[in-house]
Formats: structure tokens, sequence, C-alpha cells
């Protein structure tokens, strides 16, 4: 397997965070780690650089909290996410196949061309 860049390892860690804070208002280091199905000492490398970044805090229990720009930037993300797979599954392509490639596309895709995957997707 490619190795991730720096970007899309953060990105892949931000838009995890978001999708477990959706499912519980107390996300841990371990639900991120098994979220995500990588080894806990890179799982810990991972959310330091997100706290060395500004992007997340913990209190002293190990509860992940994001901070404006963390969210911000993790909803940016998640978003790219959605309209990929849904522009995936738009031209013909299976759920499977749209989260696959949509969830590799999200971290390389320009704003400009998300802009119009966004308005494709819209069109009836």
């Amino acid at each position: 397997m490619a190795r991730r860049s720096n970007r899309e390892s953060e990105e892949m860690y931000l838009e995890a965070i978001l999708i477990l804070r959706r499912k519980s208002a107390n996300v841990h280091s371990v639900d991120v780690m098994n979220e995500l199905g990588f080894a806990k000492s890179s799982t810990s490398r991972g959310l330091h650089l997100l706290m060395q970044k500004g992007y997340i805090t913990m209190d002293p229990s190990g509860a992940i909290e994001f901070t404006a720009e963390g969210k911000k930037r993790a909803e940016g993300v998640y978003e790219r996410h959605q309209v990929l797979t849904a522009a995936i599954m738009k031209l013909g392509g299976s759920r499977e196949l749209a989260e696959r490639d949509g969830c590799r596309i999200e971290h390389v895709v320009s704003d400009e061309l998300l802009e119009l995957l966004k308005k494709f997707v819209a069109e009836g």
C-alpha cells in the first residue's frame, strides 16, 4: 500500500474524530485507533500532531475536543467525502466504489473541481 501524505493522514484523523463525535460526546484516542484500524503508537503520534497544529485539545480524562479551526477543517474534509461519494454514485458507481475512491480522492481534489461536483450532484 502506498504511503499516505501528511495531509491525507491528518485529514483521515480529523474526519474520523468528526464521525465519532457525531455518535458520542466523548471520543478518546482508543476510539480513533479502532475507527481507523491504526496502531496505538501511530494514533498517538497523529493526535499529538493535530494538537500541535491547534486542531484538537484533550482534557485530563483524554477526551478529544475540536478547536474552532479543527472543526472547520474536519467538516470540510467530510463535505468533500460526501460530495465525491454522491458524484461517483450519480455517475453509476456502486456505493463500495464511491466510498473507497471518494475517500482517496478527497485528499487531492481541488476546490474548483469540488464546486463543479457539488453542482453536478445538486442537478436533478
